[in-house]
């Protein structure tokens, strides 16, 4: 399973789980559960989650994958 670390890729890009759930039209407890696991495992990605965080940001899902993979994805060590 490919992992990334969602909550430094919110701080880089100064997002909330607030303005997230806001701007994408999902509940907040929703993006708030899936993005606050415990901080000793990296979040897995869903569809959901993606498509949250590209309506937050006016993006394509595509691109934010992309820099998810360039940048936030964890080693097997850092999970």
């Amino acid at each position: 399973m490919v992992r990334f670390n969602i909550k430094r890729y919110l701080a880089d890009k100064s997002l909330t789980i607030y303005r997230v759930s806001k701007n994408s039209g999902y509940g907040y407890t929703t993006i708030h559960r899936s993005f606050n696991k415990d901080q000793s495992k990296a979040t897995s990605m869903n569809l959901r989650d993606l498509d949250a965080l590209a309506q937050a940001q006016h993006l394509a899902m595509w691109q934010v994958l992309k820099e998810l993979e360039n940048a936030y994805q964890l080693d097997e060590d850092d999970s």
